[in-house]
């Protein structure tokens, strides 16, 4: 699963051995001030995501980039039975409209975000 870290001016998403092979990245860094919302959810998504790059075994795991048609492009690694991270960017600031994480720290990362940050 992807780790997350946390600062006051970014996010930094690392994604582990063949995580970064589906994502067709090791790491990608977010800056804070292009996250518009931040959402938990129990878990797994169930919506059709998209045109995928990436890995998907049906009911357990989804990993890489999924475009719909409307053109809404999300960074995706789920896996069923954790809760779900969902974060909505401003794509000129990352290249990603969401971005869906499973991940047992959730909550946590999510009452991080919502914390406002130091300058």
């Amino acid at each position: 699963m992807a780790h997350i870290s946390i600062d006051d001016h970014q996010i930094l998403l690392t994604f582990p051995g063949w995580e970064s092979l589906m994502t067709r990245r090791g790491t990608i860094t977010i800056p804070r001030a292009s996250v518009r919302s931040v959402q938990v959810q129990p878990g797994w998504s169930s919506e059709v995501l998209g045109a995928r790059y990436g890995l998907v075994i049906s009911g357990y795991r989804k990993v890489g980039t999924f475009r719909q048609p409307s053109g809404c492009c999300r960074l995706v690694s789920m896996k069923r039975g954790l809760p779900l991270l969902r974060l909505g960017l401003d794509r000129a600031g990352t290249g990603f409209d969401e971005i869906l994480l499973s991940t047992l720290e959730a909550e946590a990362v999510a009452d991080a975000l919502c914390t406002p940050a130091r300058s």
